[in-house]
């Protein structure tokens, strides 16, 4: 498949060298069957390709016929408004995976789903269609999501199954069944995915803390996020990893819309951010590796335009020659692994647009980088044996170039590193988890930081701290400009407030701690019904004190409907974010191996072919 790919390739290379149109005679009759012309053509081109006159003559020929039949869509397009879609089939159907459908525009995503589905022999709820990079919307028209005509439009199975699947009936249900477990499977991860953006989003009010999704340098440490960014980033990395986790399981089918999603929230992000770290550039390796193992590279028209985003994003983040990279960790050992996919990559892509002399430097780089970085199975075997796990073996070996005594050395230094890093980072949630409460009880954000700040963390001592010195709880968190003056306090408060107090205390304390009844009450039995001095006074000019009571700020989430289902939703999301934060860089490269040797033997083939040329 791939060797036929190359001579598609390399024909339509010399087709339009030399300016031939083959829709067109001498190589196209009038009834537009094949002319005599096509046979002395593909003579030349095999001579000239040292290949089989038959082989070149029969690929031509299916070149031809697209050529005609993309003719006949366009002119029938123009009379009828309807246009023609190129469907691409799920790997496992060997023959005829590319096919023409004609269908009007102005249909939903379902109607197309539905259509596909029938005329190809799937099981709708069965499958995705993906267009233009983007889940295919089962609600919007073709033409709202920007469906055109001569658009390819790729298949995706949930699940690959048997051939003679649809002869058991009882394997049919089987398969809806799955079917229909994978849908609500991919639905909770998305809706997991916006409760952990959402909680993300909440904790903007404390930029150093994230307790469930984080980005992070190289070093490990986390990156302050602009909060209008954070909810977007926080989808854009749950959609990745979790795509990631269905990668390495080799569902790709599932992975890729995963991916795609991810790619589409990255893109809110600003530049800035996407260029400090290597998230995005990962991203990009990710989804053409994707479309490469579901055999459909052809799919992706800009897969050139990824891979070159992917290597400036590389070369941004780590520096030229991987120079901040040295600096900051010392090697560039692990994030090798990277340059071999994105090397093995460039090579696949330029052999299938058949430039077979680029395709075999690149090949022969990702050669060269796995010898570097193939990991001696004893040697793994050694650092497990010192209690390392096999992931940190792999990833210590390639930082030290094979060195198992350095290595050792190397995974013992980082675990402690990174136990410091995450005993900061639970400081910094207790942190968080502390201001919450005290915001719950009514307190400020700005008060309950300076109160925790003043108490060294503690939350009881915190507390004693605004029972004691009530000033603090004019802290406000919006500026004094930017709020409405206060209204008087309603009767109905003051009544709550007058057992503690005459109505003037109560009407008082309300316009001092600004409508809020409960630190109002506080305030009244902490001092025996009377306002304190220090406050007494402002209580007099309390009207151009911020209106936004302390209450109104804790943000506090309503209630879920369903508890038990988002609950479930979110843990199944953070079952696949992985532990170790270098998990996207360890890789046992046995897929890459035997990729690597088999599109060598099909550029050395072409390279052998042209000596005897």
């Amino acid at each position: 498949m791939a060797q036929k790919k190359y001579l598609q390739s390399k024909l339509t290379q010399f087709l339009r060298e030399d300016k031939i149109q083959l829709w067109k005679p001498p190589y196209t009759d009038e009834n537009k069957e094949v002319g005599l012309a096509l046979k002395d053509l593909a003579k030349k081109y095999s001579d000239k390709l040292e290949c089989c006159e038959n082989e070149v003559e029969e690929i031509m020929e299916e070149i031809r016929c697209k050529a005609v039949e993309r003719g006949t869509g366009n002119e029938h397009y123009k009379t009828t408004g309807i246009a023609t879609i190129e469907v691409f089939l799920p790997a496992r159907l060997k023959k005829d995976r590319k096919n023409l459908l004609e269908t009007h525009l102005h249909i939903t995503g379902r109607e197309l789903r539905s259509k596909i589905a029938e005329t190809f022999g799937f099981q709708e709820n069965y499958i995705k269609i993906v267009i233009n990079k983007k889940q295919l919307q089962l609600g919007e028209t073709l033409k709202e999501q920007g469906v055109t005509h001569n658009v390819k439009a790729m298949v995706l199975e949930l699940k690959q199954s048997e051939e003679d699947v649809r002869k058991n009936v009882q394997v049919e249900e089987e398969k809806r069944n799955e079917a229909k477990l994978e849908e609500k499977r991919i639905q909770r991860t998305k809706r997991g995915l916006e409760i952990l953006a959402e909680r993300a989003a909440e904790m903007v009010v404390d930029p150093e803390a994230t307790p469930y999704l984080d980005i992070a340098n190289q070093t490990g440490r986390s990156i302050r996020i602009p909060p209008s960014e954070r909810k977007a980033l926080m989808l854009a990395m749950g959609y990745h990893e979790k795509g990631r986790a269905f990668l390495k399981r080799k569902e790709y089918g599932i992975a890729l819309p995963c991916l795609l999603d991810a790619d589409k929230y990255f893109c809110e992000c600003c530049t800035e951010l996407l260029d400090t770290v290597d998230n995005y550039a990962v991203l990009q390796l990710d989804i053409v590796w994707c479309y490469f193992r579901l055999g459909q590279l052809e799919c992706l028209d800009d897969a050139e335009k990824k891979l070159k985003l992917a290597q400036e994003c590389f070369r941004k983040c780590y520096g030229e020659n991987h120079q901040r990279l040295l600096h900051i960790k010392g090697n560039c050992g692990k994030e090798k692994v990277l340059f071999l996919r994105l090397y093995l990559l460039q090579g696949i892509r330029n052999y299938h647009s058949g430039n077979g002399e680029e395709a075999y430097e690149y090949l022969n780089k990702a050669r060269q980088l796995f010898k570097e970085l193939y990991t001696d199975p004893s040697k793994v075997h050694n650092l497990m044996q010192l209690g390392f796990s096999a992931q940190e073996a792999r990833l210590g070996l390639r930082a030290c170039d094979g060195n198992v005594d350095h290595a050792a050395v190397h995974i013992a230094n980082r675990r402690e590193e990174l136990d410091q890093i995450k005993k900061e980072e639970r400081e910094k949630k207790k942190r968080l988890e502390n201001i919450n409460h005290l915001k719950g009880m009514g307190y400020s954000m700005r008060a309950a930081r300076q109160a925790l700040h003043q108490a060294a963390g503690n939350l009881e001592e915190a507390l004693k701290i605004l029972l004691h010195n009530p000033q603090l709880w004019w802290l406000n968190d919006s500026a004094p400009e930017s709020n409405n003056r206060q209204q008087s306090p309603s009767q109905e408060k003051i009544d709550q407030l007058v057992y503690m107090g005459d109505a003037v205390a109560a009407k008082a304390a309300l316009r001092v701690f600004r409508d809020n009844v409960q630190l109002a009450a506080q305030t009244l039995v902490h001092n025996g019904g009377r306002l304190p001095p220090d406050l007494q006074l402002s209580a007099e000019d309390s009207s151009s004190t911020p209106s936004t009571s302390p209450s109104d700020s804790a943000g506090t989430s309503s209630a879920s409907t369903d508890e038990d289902m988002e609950t479930e939703a979110v843990n199944e999301i953070l079952e696949d974010i992985p532990e170790h934060e270098e998990d996207y860089l360890d890789s046992t490269l046995e897929d890459e191996e035997i990729i690597i040797a088999e599109y060598l033997s099909y550029v050395e083939n072409i390279k052998s072919a042209a000596k005897k040329n």
